[in-house]
Parts: C-alpha cells; sequence; structure tokens
C-alpha cells in the first residue's frame, strides 16, 4: 500500500487525554482522517481545531473506520465505548483492527480479542509507553500482541505514532503483561526517587546538586532524570497523576496475586502512591510523592518559593 492510500486511511480514537490526544494529532498531522471521541467536549474540540472531525459518541468514531484506538484509562472503560450502549462495536466495519492502548489486565486484553473475533474484528493488545511528551512526539514504545493480519493493517498508524513497536508474539495479553512489568518498574522507579530525594534533603544536601550528581551517576534511572525535576520546581501539573499509578500498580500486585508471585518492591511503591492519593494529591503529578516525605520528615525538597 502506497504512502498516499495510508495517510486518506480512516482512524477512529477513543480517549482523547494527555496520551491520547498527542497521538490523534500525529495521526492528524501525518495525513490520516481521524474521528475522536472523548467524554471531555472541550476534548473533541480541541481534535477538531486541530484537523481532525468530532465524534458525539463512540460509536460515532467507529463509522467506516479501518482502524480503531482505544486509549482510555482502564479495563471497565475500554468495556464500556467498545461494547457499551453507544459503543464503538456496532458501527465498526467487519475486518476492522481495534488497538487497544489501554493498561488493563492481560486476561481482560484476551477475552475482549475473542469477542471482538466473534463480530468480526480483529484486536492487537498494544499498551504504549514514552507519557504526553512520546505521545506528542510520536515517538512512543508500542509493546504490542496479535495476529499478523493485524499487524499489517495496523502498521501505517503505528509508525505515525510510535518510534518503536515491539512485536511480541500473536497471542492476546502478551503486550499487557509486557506493559504491567514496565509500569511495575516505573512506579517503583518514582517511588524510590522520591524516597532518595527526601533523604538526601533531610540530611542536608542541596537538593538540586544532588539530583545533578545522581542524574550522571549509576544511581539514576528514566523515571529519576525526568520526574524529579518536577519535584524540584514544585511543578506537579499532572503529566501522569498519582491516582494512575494507584490504579497500575495495583494492576500489578493483582497479576502477583494471580500468580501466586511475591511483589514486595511493588507493594511498597503502591502504598506510597496510596499515600499521596489519601492527602489528597491523587490528582496531581506523580512525581507529588515526594510531598509524603515531606510531610512526614518536616523538609522541602521543592526549591524555595515553590
Amino acid at each position: 500500500m502506497g504512502e498516499a492510500s495510508d495517510a486518506r486511511q480512516r482512524i477512529g480514537f477513543i480517549g482523547l487525554g494527555s496520551m491520547g490526544m498527542g497521538m490523534a494529532r500525529n495521526l492528524v498531522q501525518k495525513g490520516f482522517r481521524v474521528a475522536g471521541f472523548d467524554l471531555r467536549r472541550e476534548a473533541v474540540e480541541a481534535l477538531a481545531a486541530a484537523g481532525g472531525d468530532a465524534a458525539a459518541s463512540a460509536a460515532e468514531a467507529a463509522r467506516d473506520a479501518a482502524l480503531l484506538v482505544v486509549m482510555v484509562v482502564n479495563a471497565a472503560q475500554a468495556e464500556a465505548v467498545l461494547f457499551g450502549a453507544a459503543g464503538a462495536v456496532q458501527n465498526l466495519p467487519r475486518g476492522a483492527v481495534v488497538l487497544l492502548g489501554a493498561t488493563v489486565p492481560a486476561s481482560f486484553a484476551a477475552a475482549t480479542a475473542a469477542r471482538l473475533a466473534e463480530t468480526g474484528h480483529l484486536m492487537l493488545d498494544a499498551p504504549v509507553s514514552g507519557g504526553a511528551a512520546g505521545a506528542a512526539a510520536g515517538t512512543l514504545t508500542v509493546m504490542a500482541s496479535g495476529p499478523a493480519a493485524a499487524f499489517a493493517k495496523a502498521e501505517p498508524a503505528l509508525a505515525a505514532m510510535a518510534g518503536k513497536v515491539y512485536r511480541l508474539g500473536a497471542e492476546p495479553g502478551l503486550g499487557s503483561t509486557v506493559k504491567t512489568v514496565n509500569q511495575l518498574l516505573a512506579g517503583v522507579h518514582i517511588a524510590a526517587a522520591a524516597e532518595a530525594m527526601a533523604l538526601g534533603t533531610r540530611a542536608g544536601a542541596d537538593p538540586r546538586a544532588l539530583f545533578e550528581v545522581i542524574a550522571n551517576s549509576a544511581g539514576a534511572s528514566w523515571m529519576f532524570t525526568n520526574r524529579v525535576p518536577h519535584m524540584l520546581d514544585g511543578d506537579f501539573t499532572p503529566k501522569s497523576a498519582v491516582d494512575i499509578f494507584v490504579k497500575d500498580l495495583g494492576l500489578v500486585l493483582d497479576t502477583g496475586r494471580a500468580l501466586r508471585f511475591p511483589l514486595p518492591l511493588a507493594a511498597a511503591a503502591h502504598q506510597l502512591f496510596l499515600m499521596a492519593a489519601a492527602a489528597g494529591h491523587g490528582g496531581e503529578d506523580d512525581s507529588a510523592v515526594v510531598k509524603v516525605y515531606e510531610a512526614c520528615a518536616g523538609i522541602r525538597v521543592r526549591g524555595q518559593g515553590q
């Protein structure tokens, strides 16, 4: 299929949050016809202003679409937008591909793929990583599994949205399993970064100097170098919220329970995010977990005047 015909592919897009909006805009900018739906009308209008089409429901977004991208928060929302009263499946053409990009249990991904097969649709279990910045830049990492036919149909859109696409096998659920492992590490790394910065601050180290040293030393991680500047600046505008990691680390622990596999580090990190949410920071950037340590130790990792 040539580039021009790829670009005319009609895509339905459901879920225009911090990640979904960047992904949908990228598709529009690269010539795809994108019909977007979100429960927040202002998000739909923002996509329309960027050149996409506004859809009044998930079903409307799916009409005539060759590919339907689902970037909602959790499994319950995915279930609703696909199979609910105004769900997408009723209007999605037979043979179309559903790209399930939400972070969901592997068992849900497998069951959803089976349900879609019954209605004549293909599915890619394709959660993403890279945050709002990666979504906006089109450099996301996609960890995907599903049939070869689904990959073939989704390939042009995947290339537009992602820097790396990992094909993990034909079985739905493999992509979600890998994303679960990623979220275990991401959540633990953020929690560890907050604990380390708070410890150093309490011991008298200058927080910004501490960050510079660790960022260039063996203790650094991607999350450390990305999230600690938020802590230092006192800027907790949500790129990914505390509540997201309450959910995602909960999913990690559910997976461990199902496999009878111990996850003590993930459990500790989950408790830290729960503490931050209980203190009223659930809607703030996930780096706000540092506020738990600031409150209990009477310190401020944030700079003066923040």
